[in-house]
């Protein structure tokens, strides 16, 4: 018998493309042969892009779903185990514990080791202006237009390396510029030389895309650069002529351009490729987003530039910054953010316990009566449009003035786990005479689309989102982030939160934490190495509206049911079930 010849070490390219692999074919591959024969099974079938966001966050609502139906904040935990060389890795490292006090009157809890990686910190000062980075002066006015003067620490990092065709990857908080540290490179460099497609964008989410297409056309706009968005729930055919203009940046989601990959009939490709980026490179590198990044690793060219952006590290991402190298490449450059607390220093973070059956009550009483720290970011009612209908009459019975409208909240987002939630809570507080909109994956695009502007141009003050919303979105001046639910996984916290106290403004999380969230708490207390404190709302006045929230929720809940929500899901889940048997009845 052969004796077992030593083991290979991995590259970060092999890495990649085991950390895309789908579960089920990632067992133990540790041999020479087994790392050939991945290139043949990363060509695995995608589901069908349209409802790949559906898929993450149906995970939380049906827990029976399959594997690749997470929650887009309940499953990143696929990410824990799936890269032992970061273990290895870690021995030799400093460990810090963070002793978490509680407050919810059960036993202590302790967290484990929390590995502190130090990649040669120095704090140096930040350069006074972006020419000193090498940006050419046409990007710099572009940035003067977007009142943007001095570079950010991510920025300062990681735009020297991606300028001298290094791979990146970059960790910084929420709000830091992050879009801005890899667009500028890559702008840059496609002066020098102009064609199409010459970078491709991936994200998460739809409406981060929209996002970043808009910075790309701001930051671009006098060197004429076209973008193409391609994301689900728009028109494929639209979308195929714009990619066969071939523009010179593609903003994705994977789940959409892998779809059009395969129905392409060789009008364009993506064989010149010379920037990938993965924003939000944690939630993409989870086994959601698997297969079809496995089929775009194989059909991109090898010499390109890889760019990884995260606001919370992984350990999938620390056992990529830490591979060896493909030959004859460098390692990529890796920025870690020099704070160990993950959110901001300006953003304030409390916690209101309170019995799940009255949640609305306090909910809206806190939106009726918010912190006065958020009170000077009230917005004004829009103005009514000249020639408009004829405004709603007063309501004509007669009715005291405890029932007259409140005051509309200063700019808020509020989080929940399920669309159903986010929709119940929309019309709920739609009843109450708040204005407020929804944004999750039941909406189709076009709706996602005008949400997201109601809030944006202050016509509505509050948006009701599911964790499709807690990813990159900058939104100017939001005062305060609530999270209705909590979520499963810590590191998702920070990104929810993050939407508030972005660029160095102030801003406030409110979660609310029922009898069933004390552990969940206690969790992201030791991810973000901060304490939550607690906020007491006066129990007399909340309850003072107890049966106005009562009426509401009974309306909300009816109109939920008359209106078939949910109905596109079942759909959708029958053609899903008809195409895995199809698929298998093939195999």
């Amino acid at each position: 018998m052969t004796a077992v010849g030593k083991r290979k070490e991995l590259t970060a390219d092999d890495l990649l493309r085991i950390q895309e692999e789908p579960r089920r074919k990632r067992l133990k591959i540790s041999r020479r042969q087994d790392l050939e024969e991945l290139g043949s099974d990363t060509q695995s079938t995608s589901q069908n892009s349209e409802d790949e966001e559906e898929s993450q966050e149906s995970g939380v609502e049906d827990s029976k779903g399959s594997v690749n139906e997470d929650s887009e904040g309940g499953d990143d935990d696929n990410e824990v185990e799936e890269n032992g060389s970061d273990e290895e890795d870690s021995s030799n490292l400093p460990t810090a514990t963070f002793e978490v006090e509680d407050r919810f009157g059960r036993s202590r809890f302790k967290s484990g080791p929390t590995t502190m990686r130090q990649d040669s910190l120095k704090t140096t000062p930040l350069p006074s202006s972006f020419s000193t980075l090498g940006i050419s002066a046409t990007l710099e006015s572009a940035l003067a237009s977007m009142s943007i003067k001095t570079p950010t620490e991510v920025q300062a990092a990681c735009v020297p390396p991606l300028l001298a065709g290094r791979d990146c990857i970059g960790n910084a908080k929420t709000g830091s510029g992050k879009t801005i540290a890899f667009a500028l490179p890559i702008l840059q460099k496609l002066s020098e030389d102009p064609y199409g497609i010459y970078a491709l964008v991936l994200t998460p989410t739809r409406e981060l895309a929209f996002q970043i297409s808009e910075q790309f056309a701001v930051l671009g706009s006098s060197l004429n650069i076209r973008t193409a968005v391609i994301v689900g729930g728009m028109d494929m055919m639209a979308q195929a002529l714009e990619l066969g203009n071939r523009p010179h940046v593609v903003i994705a989601t994977p789940g959409r351009i892998v779809d059009h990959l395969r129905s392409t009939a060789g009008e364009w490709d993506l064989s010149r490729v010379k920037f990938l980026v993965l924003d939000e490179a944690d939630r993409l590198l989870t086994p959601t987003f698997a297969p079809e990044l496995a089929h775009l690793f194989g059909v991109l060219p090898k010499e390109r530039q890889t760019c990884l952006f995260t606001a919370t590290l992984t350990p999938s991402i620390n056992a990529l910054a830490d591979a060896r190298p493909r030959p004859g490449k460098q390692k990529p450059f890796v920025h870690r953010m020099k704070e160990s607390v993950e959110t901001v220093s300006t953003l304030k973070q409390y916690y209101i316990l309170v019995p799940s059956h009255v949640r609305e009550t306090y909910l809206y009483h806190l939106l009726c009566n918010p912190p006065e720290s958020t009170i000077h970011l009230r917005r004004a009612a829009p103005e009514p449009v000249k020639g408009s209908r004829k405004p709603k009459p007063k309501s004509r019975s007669k009715k005291n003035e405890d029932d007259s409208e409140p005051e509309q909240p200063p700019p808020t987002i509020i989080f929940c786990a399920r669309p159903r939630t986010a929709a119940y809570l929309t019309l709920l507080l739609k009843s109450l005479s708040i204005r407020s909109t929804a944004l999750h994956s039941r909406l189709t695009q076009r709706e996602r689309l005008s949400s997201l502007s109601l809030f944006r141009a202050s016509v509505v003050p509050v948006l009701i989102s599911t964790d499709v919303g807690a990813r990159g979105l900058d939104i100017e001046e939001v005062a305060m982030v609530i999270n209705w639910d909590m979520p499963n996984e810590p590191e998702e916290y920070t990104h929810r939160v993050g939407r508030t106290a972005r660029a160095g403004r102030g801003g406030m999380a409110v979660s609310f934490v029922t009898e069933r969230d004390e552990e969940r708490v206690l969790k992201i207390e030791e991810r973000i190495k901060t304490k939550l404190e607690e906020m007491v709302l006066p129990e007399e006045k909340v309850l003072e509206k107890l049966n106005a929230v009562s009426t509401a929720k009974r309306l909300a809940s009816m109109e939920l049911h008359d209106s078939n929500f949910g109905k596109r899901e079942e759909i959708h889940q029958i053609k899903k079930a008809k195409l895995r048997r199809s698929e298998e009845v093939e195999g």
